[in-house]
């Protein structure tokens, strides 16, 4: 692990759901330098594939992890966060509690259909960014793809009802927004430690690209037909 200039003693959680844009947003705030290096700490296969081959699975462990890669020289660590591993993770510590002066910003989507969409691509062809290789075809499937619609608006219901229960009024990220206006998003996040005006995007260093082209629409147009008409509240 990486020594830090100082101690990270203040921090942020980015709180969503699959396929919402975390990556970009992550990559985003990153690029400044002093605003931590988010990541999905949380989820150690993960950074064990991604370039950390020591990276341990013990949540405890973790957040030393946090603390160090996690944070930035100037002491601001960040991570994101999926509901499923924070309910893995609070079976065994309270990581809200062990990670000093917490703020909370939640990323959504507008587009939860297009969520959906995305998710099933990656999940068929193991691509979860654009800077990896897909390894499998796409192949429509309604049912699949009504599942992880279903997934996301749970997320974000369990989410909301976390924060509503805790009273914390979360930074709200917009997926949409972020696309267009990139330095706004990461305004949002400086703010909450007093460096907005100082903490800039860096394009240059972003390498992600949207995923979505014609097989996205096609499979949405397919799916509006299949679903739409469907006279029923829907079950989370």
């Amino acid at each position: 692990m990486t020594e830090r200039c100082d101690p990270a003693n203040r921090g942020y959680a980015i709180c969503t759901s699959g396929r919402s844009g975390s990556n970009l947003l992550c990559q985003y705030l990153s690029s400044t330098g002093i605003l931590g290096n988010p990541l999905e700490y949380f989820n150690g296969g993960a950074r064990r594939l991604l370039g950390y081959p020591e990276y341990p699975d013990d949540p405890s462990r973790q957040i030393g992890w946090i603390l160090s890669e996690g944070a930035t020289p100037n002491g601001i660590y960040g991570l994101k966060v999926f509901p499923a591993q924070a309910e893995l993770v609070e079976k065994s510590i309270r990581w809200i509690e062990l990670l000093p002066n917490l703020r909370f910003v939640l990323l959504k989507r507008r587009d939860i259909l297009g969520q959906a969409l995305s998710s099933v691509r990656a999940l068929q062809t193991e691509q979860w960014r654009s800077s990896m290789p897909a390894r499998g075809p796409t192949i429509y499937d309604g049912a699949q793809i009504y599942e992880r619609l279903q997934n996301a608006a749970r997320d974000y219901a369990r989410w909301d009802i976390y924060f509503a229960r805790k009273a914390i009024a979360p930074t709200i990220i917009v997926y949409e927004d972020l696309l267009v206006d990139p330095q706004s998003a990461v305004d949002q996040v400086a703010e909450l430690f007093g460096l907005r005006g100082k903490a800039r995007a860096a394009g240059e260093r972003i390498d992600l690209k949207i995923q979505r082209d014609a097989t996205t629409e096609e499979w949405r147009a397919r799916f509006l037909a299949e679903y739409r008409d469907r006279n029923e509240l829907d079950i989370l």
